[in-house]
């Protein structure tokens, strides 16, 4: 919570102008009632109208005096808030940034975008209002005391009664909304999960008819937030009305005393309104320091909730003193005697993994449903870190590199294609923005993307909508390819990234590939029989252990696993032309 504090040193100047404005603005405000009592006084009783004009332009200049600095308070406590919710979330943003997969484990993604979005708009409202209102309300309150005490020292009991009601009201709102704020801010994080859910799954949703289904969930989650909103709305309505009931009785109170002190000569008519303006200040200070008591609460939750993920320790960081690749690297991968664990996990899904990939060779990995394909593909840009044994890259272990420039040498097609919001460009010259357009158009035309590039009116320029939703599955697979492609990388991974492709498509595009990257190391995660046959090396996995390592015509020999995997694939006719 403390390391918040830090983002706002650079304003620090700028805090103590307006601290000394704060100053100045309070004490302007608290010299009003004793112009209006001397007017009363000794303007209005005595039909002086000199002193009346006298004291009348002093009141206007004082006022505008306490406007002037009001108005620059307000500039320089929103200056420092903005500037300070945008450092956070600058620095928030960097931070989920760098995250590894088993951060991000940690935070639901729906959590993120709630504590990057609203739990900084909540921290940076009470740091402005903490600005404006707790800064003058100390001052306003201590200084209006003394001022009533010096005029009506028998009157000061009328405000004592008054603020014991606020500190009770005070503390009663305390006890009852505060414990809502977390729970608040938790219903916010479900209900963006569960809208983005439904988002994202829409076409599910329609195909299976589960509209209303989905409409009745999201209405109970959605009346569980509205109830604990007007549970809070609720008690803090009570304040106002409250706080004027308070205001009105003091009021009366004071001219009832008031009144019978004037009538016995001792107290001015003037002063009875000096002390009535200084009991409201009094009032108007304890009022501005409730609402303060009630916001904090709720912001030290978000605080909280920013703290977690500035705080969180990054599970895979640069080494003190990387070693660097040679230039001249061609992207030998070796595994040795590999196991993964998944953090909090009880058992590993990788054992003992040990093979190699050689440059200018294609590696393929196959193997059933949860036999940790994907798994060992991720481990290579480091996305996560092996639990024992080695991960070599051109003979340095990739925990001592620095994850730059590991990354820059690795081109990643996921098996689910990620476009982002722009053009077809944009999605292709991601990894390389210097890009020549006849770089992009040759990455475009061995992906296969051309094949529909052509026959957009657009071309190049095509806009996509926010995660590719405007073009087709394999579309996003072939744009990731030529994305991956105009990098130039020295290791292709394929992450079951011909899925969405048909036969026909998939083997051209294959075809293509070799021919493109037959100085770099390829390996490939692959689901069909067919993207095997043609690999160099063909790694056979079955629950996280490696089962088999060969050609495809060795494997069907000795593999049973492998063999097994081909027959629900191909017939025996087909494997025995192909093997």
């Amino acid at each position: 919570m403390i390391k918040l504090f830090k983002y706002l040193k650079p304003y620090i100047l700028q805090i103590i102008i307006l601290i000394g404005l704060t100053y100045v603005q309070v004490m302007a405000s608290l010299r009003l009632p004793d112009y209006m009592a001397n007017i009363i006084n000794k303007g209005i009783i005595a039909k002086d109208l000199d002193f009346i004009w006298a004291t009348g332009l002093k009141m206007l200049g004082v006022t505008a005096l306490s406007a002037i600095c009001a108005v620059i308070n307000g500039y320089l406590a929103s200056k420092i808030g903005s500037g300070f919710s945008k450092t956070v979330r600058r620095d928030v943003f960097s931070k989920v940034e760098s995250f590894s997969l088993a951060e991000f484990n940690k935070f639901s993604t729906a959590s993120l975008i709630t504590r990057s979005t609203n739990d900084i708009q909540q921290i940076q409202m009470v740091l402005i209002m903490a600005m404006r209102v707790v800064l003058a309300a100390p001052i306003m309150g201590i200084g209006a005391v003394q001022k009533a005490y010096t005029i009506a020292p028998s009157m000061t009991w009328i405000m004592a009664i008054a603020v014991g009601v606020l500190t009770t009201l005070i503390i009663f709102l305390f006890v009852f909304a505060v414990p809502k704020f977390e729970l608040m801010q938790k219903l916010i994080d479900k209900l963006n999960l569960f809208t983005r859910q439904n988002l994202t799954g829409i076409r599910v949703i329609r195909a299976f008819n589960r509209q209303k289904y989905e409409a009745e969930n999201f209405d109970e989650l959605n009346k569980q937030l509205s109830k604990v909103h007007l549970f809070v709305n609720r008690v803090l309505g009570m304040m106002q009305p409250v706080m004027m009931f308070v205001f009105n009785m003091t009021t009366i109170l004071i001219v009832w005393v008031g009144a019978h002190l004037i009538e016995e000569n001792n107290l001015y008519i003037g002063d009875m309104m000096a002390f009535m303006q200084y009991a409201m200040q009094v009032i108007m200070s304890f009022l501005m320091i409730s609402i303060i008591f009630i916001i904090v609460p709720r912001a030290s939750v978000s605080i909280r909730r920013i703290s977690e993920v500035l705080d969180t320790k990054l599970s895979i960081l640069d080494p003190k003193n990387p070693k660097k690749l040679k230039e001249k690297a061609k992207g030998l991968v070796e595994f040795k005697n590999v196991t993964f664990k998944y953090p909090d996990a009880d058992v590993p899904v990788l054992y003992n993994i040990s093979f190699t990939a050689k440059p200018g060779e294609t590696t393929a990995i196959i193997g059933g449903t949860g036999s940790g394909k994907s798994t060992v593909v991720n481990l290579i840009p480091r996305f996560f870190d092996v639990t024992s044994g080695q991960l070599l890259v051109d003979g340095i272990n990739v925990k001592d590199m620095k994850q730059k420039d590991l990354r820059k040498r690795i081109g990643y097609i996921p098996q689910k294609g990620v476009l982002f919001s722009g053009t077809i460009e944009s999605n292709i010259k991601y990894g390389n923005p210097q890009a020549t357009d006849e770089e992009m158009e040759k990455a475009a035309r061995i992906s296969q993307s051309i094949e529909f590039i052509s026959k957009l009116e657009e071309k190049y320029n095509y806009p996509i909508a926010q995660g590719g939703t405007n073009v087709s599955g394999g579309q996003k697979q072939r744009l990731s390819i030529a994305r991956a492609m105009l990098i130039n990388p020295d290791i292709y991974i394929f992450d079951d990234s011909f899925s969405a492709l048909d036969f026909k498509t998939s083997s051209k595009l294959y075809r293509d590939l070799r021919k493109e990257t037959k100085d770099a190391t390829v390996i490939i995660v692959a689901q069909r029989i067919g993207m095997t046959i043609n690999a160099d090396q063909v790694v056979v996995l079955d629950e996280g252990r490696i089962v088999g390592v060969g050609k495809h015509k060795d494997l069907l020999k000795t593999c049973k696993v492998y063999r097994e995997i081909a027959l629900s694939q191909l017939s025996q006719k087909e494997i025995e032309e192909n093997g």
